[in-house]
């Protein structure tokens, strides 16, 4: 009872708490995690035990899988070298910096377990990135890279991580192994992930049931991991990979019922996990703070130490990679600007992943009785790199790129783009029209709609390029036909209450209306 009261409770203050961000536009993220952190340091409230297998088995493939597969094959192939440059290149980079520093700093910290801390707090966290990229309105090339680089540091933290735990608690590591566990982690992920992208896409071709293609969607992510850590292979790369093959081919494997029915299903999914994601952080301060034993000042110390690295390395790795042509092409960059490689430095928070791999590092070292050394000190400061990187870079990015005036895409482009392939798409339809009719006739009216409809949805993209303040002949059709089927709607319930039609024929009609104002509900522009 208590474990299900502890559920209802998150879904409550996830709730509660995104719509109260929404109605004061602030990050969501931010004040859930506040929220935890206040819920678990009232003293009638019990704080349960957060298992890190449920972050790392239960959340990140679910969150990676679906991120994966809404993210752009083609802008990876095109961002691919700073993508990695931050997933791979920065992770160790920013681990080795905090590993190396905090061992020279306090040197009862074996330099193991302190490359172990910089492994956890080394990758930004997908979630963190994502939302906040996203709820700004960065410009397409920075969400790209930070999307990109948020999928993949995940497995780079966690390979170092494995590598410097087996070392901590003692295990002979060398080059050899270090090389080998990395090519086994990133191989064994690699291949898992595209045999699973295959059967994946196999299945939902043969599948004609919505709800089955929901659930060989839900099942695919825990699947691809499951398969690829079985194998000592990198369950992230196997996810991710995995997301990317299937999102890619999507709009041809399935019909339109089982995409619109997943991707609702999808987006509750995840909106429901960001939001526990950042409670449960928040939630287990309590904990780790009752079980640290160093002196005040050494924690203070400390604490300010990481996040301070944590910080800097970004920026370190980041601006010099700009101008030595590695993270930003030269025809992607103005060589005269720090815009983007400041908001990309700053735009660094790190989320639950960094507490659920904190939680990982063992009681004990190899001979079963000796604890690990400061295990609990070193949860604290992954837990305090959240706090700060999230209530710091979370809060003052939305101020940051104001302040640099960073621009949004224009929206224009793309509605040219997709009024210049809508022209292209609608000339295609008309002459597919031509042929059918040709072989098996129709009558003239139902073709006449037909290209009517086409001329209309070629017009419409055409229309998203003129003044917003002006209604267009698409604004006036939606504003009338959204009147017409309240009134519509309404003419069905009194007929159903009457009992003049069941319940079976108004949740028909219900579903046709409903379909048809979700169209209508498309923004302009």
């Amino acid at each position: 009872m208590t474990q299900y009261l502890t559920v209802l409770g998150v879904v409550i203050v996830v709730v509660a708490v995104y719509a109260a961000s929404r109605r004061m536009g602030i990050l969501a993220p931010i004040p859930l995690m506040i929220a935890g952190v206040i819920l678990g340091l009232t003293p009638w409230i019990e704080t349960p035990g957060l298992d890190p297998e449920l972050i790392l088995f239960g959340f990140l493939p679910p969150l990676l899988f679906v991120a994966a597969q809404e993210f752009s094959v083609p802008a990876f192939r095109l961002h691919m070298r700073p993508i990695l440059l931050l997933a791979v290149g920065l992770v160790i980079f920013t681990s080795l910096s905090v590993g190396f520093v905090l061992h020279a700093v306090m040197p009862q910290i074996p330099l193991p377990a302190a490359l172990a801390l910089g492994a956890v707090v080394g990758p930004p966290d997908a979630v963190s990135a994502i939302a906040v990229a996203r709820r700004l309105g960065l410009p397409r090339k920075l969400v790209t890279i930070l999307e990109g680089e948020s999928l993949l540091n995940d497995a780079t933290a966690l390979v170092m991580l494995r590598v410097a735990v087996a070392a901590a608690v003692g295990e002979a590591v060398g080059i050899g192994g270090i090389a080998l566990t990395a090519v086994q982690s990133a191989g064994g992920g690699l291949l898992v992930g595209l045999i699973a992208g295959v059967v994946i896409s196999f299945l939902h071709r043969r599948t004609l049931y919505p709800l089955l293609d929901n659930a060989i969607s839900l099942i695919t992510p825990f699947a691809a991991y499951y398969a690829a850590e079985l194998i000592h292979g990198s369950g992230v790369v196997a996810v991710v990979v995995t997301g990317l093959y299937v999102g890619h081919r999507l709009p041809t494997m399935m019909s339109a019922a089982s995409r619109l029915q997943m991707a609702a299903f999808w987006k509750m999914v995840v909106f429901m996990l960001e939001g526990a994601v950042f409670v449960l952080v928040g939630l287990h301060i309590n904990l780790i703070v009752h079980d640290l034993t160093e002196p005040l000042h050494v924690i203070v110390g400390l604490s300010a130490l990481v996040v301070g690295i944590v910080l800097v390395a970004r920026f370190v790795w980041i601006i010099p990679a700009t101008y030595l042509g590695r993270l930003f092409p030269n025809r992607e960059r103005d060589r005269d600007s720090l815009t983007y490689p400041i908001v990309l430095s700053w735009a660094g928070m790190r989320g639950a992943i960094t507490l659920a791999a904190a939680l990982t590092l063992p009681l004990y070292l190899a001979d079963g009785v000796t604890p690990f050394p400061h295990r609990t000190l070193l949860i604290w400061l992954a837990f305090v790199t959240i706090m700060a990187t999230l209530l710091l870079q979370g809060t003052t990015l939305p101020t940051l790129v104001r302040k640099l005036k960073v621009h949004q895409d224009d929206p224009k482009v793309d509605a040219l783009a997709e009024a210049a392939v809508q022209h292209e798409a609608t000339r295609a339809a008309l002459v597919r029209l031509e042929q059918e009719i040709t072989e098996q006739p129709a009558p003239q009216e139902v073709v006449e709609r037909l290209r009517q409809g086409a001329t209309i949805r070629a017009n419409h993209a055409w229309e998203r390029l003129g003044p917003e303040e002006i209604e267009t002949p698409s604004d006036s059709y939606r504003r009338l036909r959204h009147a017409m089927l309240d009134t519509e709607r309404g003419v069905f319930i009194s007929a159903r209450d009457e009992g003049r039609i069941p319940d079976e024929v108004m949740t028909r009609v219900q579903r046709d209306m409903d379909l048809e104002e979700s169209l209508l509900g498309r923004e302009h522009g």
